[in-house]
């Protein structure tokens, strides 16, 4: 069953906190951005600025352009999921088993170019493929459904690999995404510029749970 994962993108201490006490009453599963300025144009909060309450699942989405330099920190957070960008250029595999070992699940972003085949050592050993479709750094940006059709590719190399979403999903999209298979649906504008941000986490909830009509 596919879920929504609130969104942190914020660049100081005081918007990551107010981020915090905005969707604690209802997240359970929530991406946090890191920057580093380079890969990513935005300098975001970096690992050693972040922490959440110790009931969440915690999925944290590396926007940096070494991953080997960021990795160390990372893990001694323990979050869920470790995610970074194959875009680097760095070679993932040795970094991606270093998370597992310490018993956390290693994921991969791919960008709007990049073509699933052209990555498919790092698929392959990833527990989880991020399918971004936003700006980076940024909340908000397009769901280009265009993006769906990599689902597919990525599957055909690893079946069983988890699959999320990232960037402009919205109530309009959510249960597209989620037949398209889509598993997380990170959702960063939709709740963090609502006014009650706690109805637009349940309608979006509701949206991928429902069933279609024949």
């Amino acid at each position: 069953m596919s879920v929504i994962a609130p969104c942190i993108t914020v660049e100081t201490p005081e918007d990551y906190k107010a981020a915090i006490e905005r969707i604690h009453p209802f997240a359970q599963r929530v991406h946090i951005d890191i920057s580093d300025g380079e890969f990513a144009p935005t300098f975001l909060l970096g690992e050693s600025q972040i922490w959440w309450p110790k009931e969440w699942q915690v999925d944290i989405h590396a926007m940096v352009a070494r991953p080997a330099e960021h990795v160390q920190a990372l893990i001694k957070l323990k979050p869920s999921l470790i995610t970074f960008h194959v875009e680097t250029g760095i070679n993932l595999l040795p970094i991606m088993a270093q998370i597992k070992q310490a018993g956390i699940k290693a994921g991969v972003a791919l960008l709007k170019p990049t073509v699933p085949s052209t990555v498919a050592d790092v698929i392959k050993a990833a527990d989880h493929v991020m399918v971004f479709s936003g700006d980076l750094g940024h909340y908000g940006g397009t769901a280009s459904l265009m993006q769906l059709e990599k689902v597919r590719l990525i599957k055909a190399i690893n079946p069983g690999v988890e699959i999320g979403w990232d960037g402009g999903v919205s109530v309009d999209n959510a249960y597209t995404l989620t037949q398209g298979g889509v598993d997380v649906l990170n959702t960063g504008g939709a709740l963090a510029k609502a006014t009650d941000p706690a109805l637009a986490y349940a309608t979006l909830v509701k949206e991928i749970n429902k069933h279609g009509v024949i």
